[in-house]
C-alpha cells in the first residue's frame, strides 16, 4: 500500500479543502467584585503630586479580563507598571518599581466595595527586609471619575504613606 502525503493529494487535486479548524472559544473565568472595579478603571487618568507636578496612570485588561495593567508615569521618574489579578476570592497584585523590586499584594477583603486594602506578602529582588519597598496600597472608589491611591513605603523598618487623587483624564 502506497502512503500519499498532503502535499501530494493537494498537488493532485485530490485533496480539494480542508474545513477550517474552529478558533477556542474560553470565557472568561469568574472574577471577585473587587477586580470588576479595578477593570472599571480602564482608561487615562491624571493626579496631582504633593509638589504640583503631575502623575498619570493608564488602566488596561488583558489576558481574558484576568489582568488589568497599570502604568504610572510622571513625577521625574521612570514609568512604573502594576498588574493586577485575582487569586480566587483575593485580588494580588505585583508591582515593578523604580527602586528596582517586585513586592507582591493580596487584599485582605475582596468583597466589593467603596476601599481596596492591599498588603505585603512578598517580593523579589530584595536584598533585605529593612531595604526599601512598597509594603502597602489602598484604592479608594469616589465615582466613575474619580478615585485615589494611597501608597505606602517601608524603609528601614518606618513607614511613609503618599496619596494621589485621580480623575479620569478628558
Amino acid at each position: 500500500m502506497r502512503t500519499r502525503s498532503l502535499l501530494n493529494l493537494f498537488a493532485a487535486g485530490t485533496l480539494l479543502a480542508i474545513p477550517a479548524l474552529a478558533e477556542p472559544t474560553h470565557a472568561a473565568p469568574a472574577t471577585p467584585a473587587a477586580f470588576e472595579q479595578l477593570k472599571s478603571l480602564t482608561g487615562n487618568w491624571q493626579a496631582k503630586g504633593p509638589n504640583g507636578s503631575v502623575m498619570k496612570a493608564s488602566y488596561e485588561v488583558y489576558a481574558n479580563g484576568t489582568a488589568v495593567v497599570e502604568t504610572l508615569s510622571g513625577m521625574g521618574e521612570a514609568p512604573m507598571v502594576t498588574v493586577y489579578y485575582p487569586d480566587g476570592s483575593q485580588v494580588m497584585l505585583t508591582h515593578y518599581c523604580t527602586m528596582g523590586n517586585q513586592p507582591r499584594m493580596r487584599t485582605s477583603d475582596a468583597g466589593a466595595g467603596k476601599q481596596l486594602s492591599f498588603g505585603f506578602v512578598d517580593a523579589t529582588n530584595m536584598k533585605s527586609p529593612d531595604e526599601a519597598h512598597m509594603k502597602a496600597l489602598k484604592v479608594s472608589f469616589a465615582d466613575k471619575n474619580h478615585f485615589s491611591q494611597e501608597w505606602t513605603m517601608n524603609k528601614d523598618g518606618k513607614d511613609m504613606a503618599e496619596t494621589f487623587n485621580f480623575e479620569r483624564a478628558k
